[in-house]
């Protein structure tokens, strides 16, 4: 499992950002390294686009989700049966969110990877030959910023965008009626706001190219959840 993951996923995402580095002007690693996300985030761009679609849809039939939730709240078999009846009406999956996350978590891992070892001198062996280079790597961005570090910029900048990104595509939350708290309204708020800050606190602690990363993933995927939701016809 270890080789298929170093030999499919850490290896071609390594020569990958050598190669881009290699032909970046003044070899600017940080300008690479966005470059390498843009290029992912085109490559994934289709299954972006349904992934937004399938969490517009979640977002728009929650009224009715509500409302069976209520009016059933006393018979749990009952309550399953309409919802189920509630999705399939409305061609939505309420796990479909889960499949871009799971394509996405292995290379987010071989990226962290990559920047945690890729600037070691050891990890040379791994490069392809037509991708060698003669000097080392220097991991900074605009000459100012040392990507092989922590950056709190960067991990706070990355917790910012991820809030309006998951944001965006959030259900409508309504006030409880009668002073009754709905609990799923209250750990999605919660949500919304402790992830981001679980982000930064991640993000303050490894190299900031992975803040950089997640940094420019969610400027690309704000503009282009933006788009895919303003059609109406979505």
């Amino acid at each position: 499992m270890v080789q298929f993951f170093t030999t499919f996923l850490y290896q071609p995402l390594f020569n990958f950002l050598v190669f881009l580095y290699k032909y970046t002007p003044g070899h600017d690693f940080g300008v690479a390294v966005i470059a390498l996300t843009v290029i992912i985030k085109l490559i994934l761009y289709p299954l972006g686009n349904w992934a937004i679609k399938s969490q517009k849809s979640i977002a728009e039939i929650q009224p009715k989700v509500k409302e069976i939730q209520e009016k059933y709240k006393n018979d749990k078999e009952r309550q399953t049966k309409e919802m189920l009846e509630i999705y399939k009406k409305y061609k939505v999956n309420p796990f479909s969110g889960l499949l871009p996350i799971l394509i996405q978590l292995p290379i987010l891992i071989a990226l962290y990877q990559v920047f945690w070892q890729g600037l070691n001198p050891s990890q040379s062996n791994l490069l392809y030959t037509f991708n060698d280079i003669q000097e080392p790597i220097r991991p900074f961005f605009i000459g100012l910023i040392d990507l092989s570090k922590p950056n709190l910029m960067l991990a706070v900048l990355a917790g910012i965008l991820q809030f309006f990104q998951t944001k965006m595509v959030a259900p409508k939350l309504k006030a409880a009626k009668s002073g009754n708290k709905d609990v799923s309204n209250i750990v999605q708020k919660e949500m919304q706001y402790l992830l981001p800050v679980f982000t930064v606190l991640i993000l303050a602690r490894i190299p900031s190219a992975l803040g950089l990363y997640l940094a420019v993933t969610g400027l690309f995927s704000i503009i282009q959840q933006y788009f895919v939701m303003k059609n109406k016809k979505v």
